[in-house]
């Protein structure tokens, strides 16, 4: 758990200090190059972040139905269907932050805005 523990600071500090390296150049962040380069790493930190915990919580589940089918067989069918209705509603989770993560890649509602604002855009 510590291990954890550090890996996660460790992430942390360096996405702190990612945002001002971005922004570091003006000319950079006029073309937007810093701020899709901010996009992509939020689509990907989001997603991953999503199957990571989505992950962790399959495994707790398909444990606990393994460990209900073992003290109890004869209710492994019941205990399968409601396993599998949980895995659903879970891997939806990862679904909804994998199109959010497209939406801000491909059709986000922002950059148009955005370039408009540092006249860019028309």
């Amino acid at each position: 758990m510590r291990n954890w523990v550090i890996l996660g600071l460790i992430a942390l500090i360096t996405l702190i200090f990612t945002n001002p390296v971005l922004a570091q150049d003006a000319d950079k962040m006029v073309t937007g190059f810093g701020f899709f380069s901010a996009i992509v790493l939020a689509a990907g930190l989001g997603v991953g972040f999503a199957a990571l915990g989505c992950g962790i919580g399959m495994g707790h589940g398909i444990r606990g139905a393994c460990e209900g089918v073992a003290r109890n067989p004869e209710v492994a069918g019941r205990i399968t269907v409601t396993m599998i209705l949980g895995l659903a509603l879970i891997e939806s989770l990862t679904i909804y932050a994998l199109v959010i993560a497209l939406i801000l890649l491909y059709a986000n509602p922002i950059i148009p805005k955005f370039l408009t604002t540092l006249g860019l855009g028309g």
